[in-house]
């Protein structure tokens, strides 16, 4: 009976004894002969550590299964090891069509760099800053992606004045502390110019999206920019403001079209006001890419199925997002916001709405 009870009693040791050992941060020190800070600095992603060395230690920690508690190195480097982004599910397509691509580009880099992805909505453009003042304050990541930058942006003033890291989808007025990732889309409105005006096209509108939207400026700058380019004038009454859905785009493709001398061709900023073009052009008998030639931006899939196609300038979006996470992590990591700016182009998918002047 004592046996007995002798037994029962250490069975809770040896299932401690048996269980294997959790490998540690002095096990990957000592098995490449660094000190346990240094280890810990790399793995931190500090940027005194040199990559040779962090990529040894990577390996080592790997090798041995080791990887640090959570709760732990939150603990002990301040860091929650997550990445923030608040979508602006009120715009007019919700972060259509690159969210699904985009959120899987930053959540593969993050996932690879082993830290996570936090992200909340907002429903309206007034929650927008509140939501993300609340992210900082509760210290649900270490910084945050802004996408969509507007020329005037209190995310972006909030962050900087709270010395949290965020990287720019985008750029905005004042770039000072600004890490970003921008698609040139001025290259390609100034590309779409002079591919219009190769078919022969004089008369050629731009319609704008939202003015207080960075890509808005940057698009029209590569409009007249092109337009310059290919010797041509732009007429006041071809350049029409604030369109963004198919609805304001439709408004506007009429207005251009009841003008005495209406436009032959017509540059979209966004692929979504480019659809409105359809409707309003069959109203009036004409034919997209025979009467009027349309050319938009964005990629957006539902260009691929009206008919005649939309030709577009599309937007590899989940590259987009991988160089973002990456960006980030890097700003988290203590890089010079300056040492973090890069750009991408648009790439141009020729479809059947636009073509040479229809004489």
């Amino acid at each position: 009976m004592q046996d007995s009870k002798q037994s029962k009693s250490l069975r809770p040791q040896l299932r401690e004894m048996s269980k294997p050992q959790r490998a540690t941060i002095n096990d990957v020190a000592a098995a490449i002969g660094v000190s346990k800070g240094t280890v810990s600095r790399a793995l931190n992603g500090y940027t005194d550590i040199s990559e040779a060395t962090r990529m040894r230690i990577s390996k080592a920690a790997k090798d041995l299964g080791y990887s640090p508690l959570p709760h732990a190195q939150a603990i002990r480097t301040g860091r929650v090891r997550a990445l923030g982004l608040v979508l602006q599910i009120y715009e007019h397509d919700g972060h259509r069509p690159f969210l699904a691509d985009f959120l899987a580009g930053v959540s593969q880099v993050a996932s690879d760099e082993g830290w996570t992805l936090t992200i909340a909505n907002a429903a309206r453009q007034e929650d927008l800053t509140p939501v993300l003042k609340r992210l900082v304050a509760e210290r649900k990541a270490d910084g945050f992606i802004i996408p969509r930058t507007m020329l005037r942006d209190p995310r972006v003033e909030h962050l900087r004045a709270a010395g949290v890291p965020f990287v720019l989808y985008g750029r905005t007025r004042t770039d000072a502390g600004c890490a970003w990732f921008d698609i040139e889309s001025d290259i390609a409105m100034q590309a779409a110019v002079a591919r219009l005006a190769g078919f022969g096209h004089e008369r050629i509108a731009f319609v704008c999206g939202d003015p207080a939207y960075h890509y808005n400026a940057l698009r029209l700058r590569g409009f007249e920019a092109g337009m310059s380019a290919s010797g041509l004038k732009i007429a006041p009454e071809l350049c029409v403001q604030n369109a963004t859905t198919s609805a304001q785009g439709a408004e506007a493709t009429r207005a251009l079209l009841a003008l005495s001398s209406p436009p032959t061709a017509i540059v979209f900023a966004t692929d979504m006001a480019a659809l409105g073009a359809w409707p309003a052009a069959q109203e009036m008998g004409l034919t997209i890419g025979q009467d009027l030639s349309v050319i938009g931006y964005d990629g957006l899939p539902e260009g691929a199925v009206v008919q005649p196609g939309l030709t577009s300038f599309a937007v590899d979006s989940r590259a987009a997002g991988e160089e973002l996470g990456m960006l980030l992590i890097r700003r988290c990591r203590g890089e010079a916001p300056e040492d973090l700016r890069r750009t991408a182009r648009a790439k141009l998918v020729a479809r059947g709405s636009d073509g040479p002047l229809n004489t």
